[in-house]
């Protein structure tokens, strides 16, 4: 099995979850050229969904527009030490990934 390329916490903090994520990914515009003078392709993560024990609390589509490794930071009320937050991503080629951290205070 493949090592996670994304990082995610939540931690409580005062009266919400303070839920941080980096995801390690290229995020090619398609614009930029490599040493050869070639086009790089796109490569993108196009959507996010972060769940906070199964229920969506932040669904994103991306764009190319957005820097590569990016990172995510959100504030969850209602949440409390223990629950699960989630971050799933798909890219433009198919590629996907979800990771799960548990709330700790």
């Amino acid at each position: 099995m493949a090592e996670s390329t994304t990082r995610i916490t939540a931690r409580m903090r005062q009266d919400f979850v303070d839920v941080r994520a980096l995801v390690m990914h290229p995020m090619e515009t398609g614009n930029r050229r490599d040493a050869k003078g070639q086009l790089v392709p796109l490569h993108f993560i196009q959507r996010v969904q972060i769940t906070h024990n199964g229920r969506i609390v932040l669904d994103a589509q991306w764009s190319q527009a957005i820097a590569r490794d990016p990172f995510v930071g959100i504030r969850v009320r209602g949440a409390k030490p223990g629950d699960k937050v989630a971050l799933a991503w798909v890219d433009n080629r198919g590629a996907r990934e979800s990771v799960e951290t548990v709330v700790t205070t």
